[in-house]
């Protein structure tokens, strides 16, 4: 890989990852409601789950689109309807720190598995893998490129968390907090938009 392919990429993993979408409006909702400290398992999820889900699209799984084309539907629709259930737990959420005892911050695994339904995961891992990779020494540069969106991915993600938990002074009202949720919940439908727009 060339040292403008890689400031070229650096940039797109950047932009891609600092960028709102469902994993760091869910970060953000989950700093917001449980701390940062108690969203970490989450924010690795989504970076490690990401991070290797880059190499594998790059590894070939991506192809099982071309192959199957009706999994490219399912996959659609299915990351649509999961995002919606996401959007109306976030909305219908209790207190601060998970005052329901059934509300908790998103598990490691949780946050791995989301990211193959996640439409934004698809798009930013198709794209490094399709413009950013080039075909000479393919195995190798796949792996940097795995390796360097997981080094700007977490930084970029660990931020919208921080943000929220920033964020807990303000929503100690019970309204606030309520209002947030709501709000976060419609943004996190918002990015279904462009997902179901290009069907």
């Amino acid at each position: 890989m060339t040292t403008e392919l890689l400031l070229a990429f650096t940039a797109y993993a950047f932009v891609t990852s600092i960028t709102p979408g469902p994993n760091n409006t869910m970060l953000l909702v989950s700093g917001a409601n449980f701390g940062f400290g108690p969203t970490i398992p989450h924010l690795l999820g989504v970076a490690l789950g990401f991070s290797a889900m880059v190499l594998a699209v790059g590894l070939g799984v991506g192809s099982i689109f071309v192959l199957f084309p009706p999994l490219h539907a399912v996959l659609r629709y299915g990351g649509a309807l999961y995002l919606l259930y996401l959007a109306w737990k976030i909305a219908t959420s209790g207190g601060l720190g998970g005052g329901d005892a059934a509300a908790r911050p998103m598990r490691f695994l949780q946050a791995v598995a989301f990211q193959w339904i996640n439409p934004k995961a698809w798009i930013m891992a198709i794209g490094a893998v399709a413009t950013y990779t080039p075909q000479n020494g393919y195995f190798l540069n796949i792996a940097i490129v795995s390796l360097i969106y997981l080094i700007i991915n977490a930084p970029c993600i660990a931020a919208w968390a921080g943000f929220g938990t920033v964020l807990r002074g303000l929503l100690r009202q019970p309204l606030y907090l309520r209002l947030f949720n709501v709000g976060m919940a419609l943004l996190l439908v918002a990015s279904l938009y462009p997902l179901l727009m290009h069907a």
